[in-house]
């Protein structure tokens, strides 16, 4: 597979050119605590793909830091996937538990180096001393203990003397970082628990943030490549490899934008909530995003690597459409998977006209010519079709059997209804129809033209299967909770029938089933006794068909009421709300509530209204409900006018909201996504993109100043948005200008 040269493969192509290091080791570090989904078949795909690519080594790690939830079922579901979707880790495995006691050490160095102390908080004063984004935190009393007393301390806790929470060795860093993870972070906890690897050895174990880039560091790890949301962290990551002054080569951490998927949770909390409930039957359940659901449902590695490939790897957050996997396993399959016949409602015809039996001869690839392989379908006077391949009172452009309209049996005969059968309740059982022995496929001398050609299997020889229909497990593009669950999810059809070689063929695993969709046999369940199929995906994107039908429906909207118009006028003369907006708020009764309670809270009218009336809207019409409230929004607003935050990062802040329920404060908190408005903080980014692209400066020079948009979104792009813009028009105008 050709891979494009994305940021990550220049740096890491550079890096080996420059001599920095001798050979590329990546690693996929996951923790052991529920199966792997889509979202890490991409960080799969992505550290092995880099490491395969430069003929170096990805380590498969097993970031075992958390003995409540991690056991060897999940380590086994994650060696299971990566092998599956066909990569290597080698002769080993590895385990952040394996370097537990050289942890313990590195810890300690912190400490002899006043680095690193035992603190006693409890949880709720260390968030409370923290800080906020605005406010510096205030150090614990218990920083100021001695060397000593914590060397004795960390080794008590190391020994089983205290309770969970009792104390909490942390890093001595500052209070007043704008990098909330620098404000003393921790780094030890103490966790009375079985380890599954380990056992009752250890009672204290290392937090991420502490473990990750040492482990990297010992097993020689160059490029630790991350998601998204582990940005902020990297600066913790270099500081304790910094301070510990680990001898070089050293790794350094790398981050892309993780997988978000609309009609999907990438939550492991969410996703077990659905396995221990039994809303699904398992992790594998082929409803669930898991790497196990989607190969037991009957997706290919290829084309869930082709998935990965499409979407190529970024640096800014954005939500995948669903389709587009599906896209890729119906690109997959059409390229591999034999055509059959199967009908799922069947419905009886017995041809009056015709005796005796016969086989036909039937290609598995009818519009593949390059492709070989056929089969002999059985055909007889009682066959089945599917109950809405017939028709008594037709629309107009239903081209299938009328009693008036003759159809053509795929591979076979032209039919036409004689007669139709209906049970007491009037409900049709059986057609009696007449065959046109010369109008044989590819021998058709009959002159009857027909415009569709439907499915059939010959009764007494049709195998009876099991088909288990999907649909997507949430009926929210943006689910929230399991509430959001599809109801129609999973359709059981216990009485389909499959033409013989379905079943008598053992090479195959996956069917085209003629006009239904792409089938695989179910790997679990599946029996020649008993067979079971599962739909992979249909045939078409149906899914996208209603929503463009939807989008393609123009709402007609109706003039404003006396008091629709009275609100608006108010909106736009007293308020100075654009004509769009105000039209949005004055329209509806429900965002024009919300409007007017979250302006009694803060008098941001702008702010608060472009919120309401394009966020809150947009989620009110995915999800009918809000999981926050007007004190949320009014938060949010206030940050905006404050300059704490940017527009643009507000749209990530509420998106944030909505899925975790936090409070834009927190989530600002956790993700430092305080606007940079610090000229000393910008210049040095900016001098650097200047010098990056000295050809577009030479262009500003010589009078296209439309290049000037160009740097102002390059700034915004490398500091993901948060640069305050106007801080940014400044500067970059002032160094153009020099420039000149």
């Amino acid at each position: 597979m050709k891979k494009n040269k994305d940021f990550l493969r220049i740096i890491v192509e550079n890096d080996l050119k420059t001599g920095k290091y001798k050979e590329v080791i990546t690693r996929f570090p996951p923790e052991p605590n529920g199966f792997p989904h889509i979202g890490h078949a991409k960080a799969i795909y992505i550290n092995f793909g880099i490491a395969k690519d430069f003929n170096g080594h990805c380590n498969l790690r097993m970031d075992d830091t958390d003995p409540v939830k991690e056991n060897t079922k999940y380590v086994e579901a994650l060696k299971n996937s990566v092998k599956w979707l066909g990569f290597d880790w080698g002769e080993k495995v590895y385990f952040t538990s394996d370097y537990f006691p050289k942890l313990y050490n590195y810890a300690k160095e912190l400490i002899k180096m006043g680095k690193a102390y035992v603190d006693s908080l409890n949880e709720d004063e260390i968030k409370e001393y923290r800080g906020t984004v605005t406010s510096a935190g205030k150090r614990s009393k218990y920083a100021n203990r001695s060397i000593e007393e914590n060397l004795e301390l960390f080794d008590r806790m190391r020994k089983g003397d205290f309770k969970d929470g009792e104390h909490i060795l942390r890093a001595k860093i500052d209070m007043s970082a704008s990098n909330m993870k620098m404000r003393d972070p921790l780094l030890y906890r103490i966790r009375h628990a079985y380890h599954f690897r380990t056992k009752d050895e250890w009672c204290i174990y290392p937090m991420y943030d502490f473990a990750h880039p040492l482990s990297d560091y010992i097993e020689g790890v160059t490029h630790s490549i991350c998601t998204l949301e582990f940005e902020n962290n990297r600066e913790l990551y270099d500081w304790i490899l910094d301070t510990l002054e680990l001898k070089p080569p050293r790794p350094y951490q790398y981050e892309f934008a993780r997988l978000d998927m609309n009609y999907t949770m990438m939550s492991k909390r969410k996703l077990l909530e659905l396995v221990e409930k039994k809303i699904v039957s398992g992790w594998d359940d082929p409803r669930m995003p898991t790497i196990a659901g989607l190969k037991r449902r009957g997706y290919t590695p290829e084309s869930i690597l082709n998935f990965c490939e499409q979407i190529g790897i970024a640096k800014a957050n954005s939500i995948v459409d669903v389709s587009q996997l599906e896209f890729c396993i119906r690109d997959d399959l059409n390229k591999k998977a034999p055509r059959v016949m199967c009908v799922l409602n069947p419905l009886k015809v017995t041809i009056i006209n015709y005796e005796g039996s016969e086989e036909i001869e039937a290609s598995y690839y009818p519009k593949n010519v390059a492709k070989e392989g056929s089969r002999k379908v059985p055909f007889s006077n009682t066959i089945y079709i599917e109950k809405d391949d017939f028709a008594e009172n037709s629309p107009k452009g239903y081209f299938r059997l009328t009693p008036t309209q003759p159809v053509r049996l795929k591979h076979a005969y032209i039919i036409s209804c004689e007669e139709v059968i209906k049970d007491k309740e009037g409900n049709i059982i059986e057609i009696k129809a007449k065959y046109y022995p010369e109008s044989k496929s590819g021998q058709d001398k009959s002159g009857i033209k027909v415009k569709s050609a439907i499915q059939w299997v010959s009764q007494k020889e049709a195998r009876k299967v099991e088909v288990r229909v999907y649909d997507r497990l949430f009926k929210s593009e943006n689910p929230k909770d399991i509430k959001d669950i599809n109801p129609n999810s999973l359709r059981i059809i216990k009485n389909a029938f499959v033409e013989p070689a379905v079943i008598e063929n053992k090479i195959y695993e996956r069917f085209q089933f003629e006009r239904e969709g792409y089938f695989y046999k179910d790997p679990i369940d599946y029996s020649e006794e008993n067979p079971v199929f599962n739909k992979i995906v249909g045939l078409k994107d149906s899914w996208t068909k209603k929503k463009k039908i939807s989008n393609d429906k123009k709402e007609i909207k109706k003039p404003l009421s006396k008091e629709e118009k009275k609100i608006f006028e108010r909106y736009t003369n007293n308020l100075k709300l654009n004509y769009k907006i105000a039209n949005i708020l004055s329209r509806d009764k429900q965002l024009s509530k919300l409007f007017e309670e979250v302006l009694s809270m803060v008098n941001a009218p702008i702010s608060v209204a472009n919120i309401i009336a394009n966020e809150v809207a947009k989620e009110l019409k995915i999800s009918k409900t809000l999981n926050f409230t007007a004190k949320e929004i009014a938060q949010l607003a206030q940050m905006i006018e404050s300059k704490t935050i940017s527009s643009k990062i507000s749209k990530q802040v509420f998106e944030k909201m909505v899925k975790s329920g936090k409070s834009p404060k927190e989530i600002v908190e956790e993700n430092n996504l305080t606007q940079i408005s610090d000229p000393a903080k910008l210049e040095p980014i900016i001098d650097e993109v200047i010098t990056k692209f000295p050809e577009n400066v030479i262009k500003y020079k010589e009078g296209n100043k439309k290049i000037f948009g160009f740097f102002i979104g390059q700034i915004l792009k490398a500091t993901n948005g948060k640069a305050n813009p106007k801080i940014v028009n400044e500067i970059i105008l002032k160094k153009l200008k020099n420039n000149e």
